[in-house]
């Protein structure tokens, strides 16, 4: 956890801080125009590849004839190519007809057709160019290590402020990108891509396996630091949380967000109280439910102080949860017909990562899928809020419990996690004085940063979570609390879903 020294020296060796900086640090380079390139994680087996061609052919052979019927005589004849090169079923060819689709695709008058003919093709060209020869060859695995590098810089500053071993730090760092780099390498596989399990599960089972199985050395554990990895992450994915974006999206999503957070929030602190938990271990949980997931219930421990055992649960908890949600949501909404803007929302505001909520939203289509972004989106943003608020609540009742005086808004500042506050400045910068095209510009490079500060972090979680202790902590009644307030945000945001996006409350929103 931060250092909490007196005086000024906070500002350079306590975690919260320097997650702060390094942060800051990061995007200002990015904007001044440093150059990243982000490794490239997507590969498709022949035979995953040979499948996907064969499921293809027939809308293919649907667009050459819509293009057709509509006068797209150019469509018409290059979607009718690139059919041909599916039936040679060379790889090389049918991407080169792809791309030559797309480019068609642009000239196109119908704007149905456009769409339609631009998406398809970009599809084929994808899957079609996404070999294991481009994830491994030599300029991919370069910028790995040029990451790898300036990350493990970055760190080596942040590690020597805070006074710890850099020397045993190095090894242990090393070890931890390699498998945060080979989450991501296994998530990026085609079939693993479409079942949506993202690399921060991979990230997690490695862990655990390692952990749990093989065991952790003593020399590794020093670069197992969660939170660090994690707080820096969060201040550059505030580059992603747009206001202008959420609200231009749609006010509903907002609305919706918001009757989600309170009353789930509420609804599982209460019920793990009822069960016995204690309030930190609570709040922690409650955050994971209601908000985003990990990074809510990071945020909260900051606020709270809280316990990194604690913290580990929730996170490895969460993360679990999310798997069997993101695959039987949407065969549910799919087998009951539910309108796509109603499941979108369902899944944007139970799924607790932006990436599930993509992967489950696309297994229904597009609508569905920007529905659930735009409302996960909306709960992203409270996470600052509710981290300010617990900030001021906890220090309360710790001035309470302790008899101490009515606490000043110098100790809220103290306690309210700086990184947060890191978090909200980067979302603030990006949303109201740059530039829409600066943003569009660098948002590629901090997104690809930040998905690597995040896979160190996960990989932390599994490395330092142990079941046999976890299983110590409260005797289940955490994890009873955990699953019963999922059960009751299943249903509550599924009702919201109807009542805002539906058509009852207000008119349907089009997409």
């Amino acid at each position: 956890m931060a250092n909490n020294k007196p005086g000024w020296s906070v500002l350079w060796t306590t975690e919260d801080w320097l997650a702060v900086w390094l942060g800051f640090f990061i995007i200002i380079i990015v904007l001044a125009g440093l150059q990243v390139t982000i490794p490239k994680f997507k590969w498709v087996t022949e035979g995953e590849f040979s499948s996907f061609i064969a499921q293809t052919g027939p809308a293919v052979e649907k667009l050459a004839k819509s293009a057709g019927d509509k006068g797209e005589a150019a469509l018409q004849a290059q979607a009718a190519a690139v059919k041909a090169a599916i039936d040679k079923g060379e790889r090389k060819g049918i991407a080169d007809a792809a791309k030559k689709l797309e480019a068609t695709a642009k000239d196109v008058k119908d704007s149905g057709l456009k769409k339609a003919a631009g998406a398809l093709a970009k599809e084929i060209s994808g899957n079609a160019g996404n070999t294991l020869g481009k994830v491994f060859a030599g300029a991919n695995i370069k910028w790995s290590i040029y990451i790898a590098i300036g990350i493990l810089i970055l760190s080596i500053i942040g590690m020597a402020l805070m006074g710890a071993k850099v020397g045993v730090f190095i090894p242990g760092f090393i070890v931890v990108f390699i498998i945060a780099w080979l989450s991501q390498f296994i998530a990026g596989n085609y079939t693993v891509n479409y079942f949506g399990i993202e690399y921060v599960l991979w990230c997690l089972i490695i862990g655990l396996f390692i952990s749990n199985v093989i065991g952790v050395p003593h020399w590794l554990q020093e670069a197992v630091r969660t939170e660090f990895y994690i707080k820096t992450g969060l201040v550059i994915l505030g580059t992603r949380i747009l206001f202008g974006e959420i609200l231009e999206a749609g006010a509903l999503g907002m609305v919706q967000g918001v009757l989600v957070v309170g009353v789930i929030w509420y609804a599982c602190f209460w019920i793990a109280q009822k069960l016995g938990v204690d309030d930190d271990f609570a709040a922690l949980l409650s955050s994971g439910v209601a908000i985003c997931g990990v990074s809510a219930a990071i945020a909260t421990a900051g606020a709270i102080k809280g316990d990194p055992k604690k913290l580990s649960y929730v996170t490895s908890i969460v993360l679990i949860c999310a798997v069997p949600m993101l695959v039987l949501q949407p065969l549910f909404a799919k087998w009951v017909g539910m309108p796509d803007a109603v499941a979108g929302a369902w899944l944007g505001g139970t799924l607790d990562t932006s990436g599930s909520v993509v992967a489950a939203g696309a297994l229904i289509s597009e609508t569905a899928m920007k529905v659930g972004v735009i409302v996960k989106m909306s709960q992203n943003v409270l996470i600052g809020v509710a981290a300010f608020i617990l900030a001021i609540v906890w220090t309360f009742k710790a001035a309470e419990e302790t008899g101490a005086e009515r606490p000043g808004a110098i100790e809220i500042w103290h306690r309210f996690p700086k990184f947060v506050l890191g978090f909200m400045i980067s979302s603030l910068v990006f949303s109201f004085i740059l530039s829409p095209d600066v943003v569009k510009t660098v948002k590629g490079s901090l997104n690809g940063i930040t998905t690597f500060w995040f896979a160190l972090a996960f990989t932390s979680i599994g490395l330092e979570t142990r079941f046999g202790e976890l299983a110590k902590l409260g005797g289940g009644r955490p994890a009873a609390a955990f699953f019963i307030a999922q059960g009751i945000n299943i249903l509550w945001t599924l009702l919201l879903a109807y009542l805002v996006f539906g058509g009852i409350l207000f008119t349907a929103p089009k997409f």
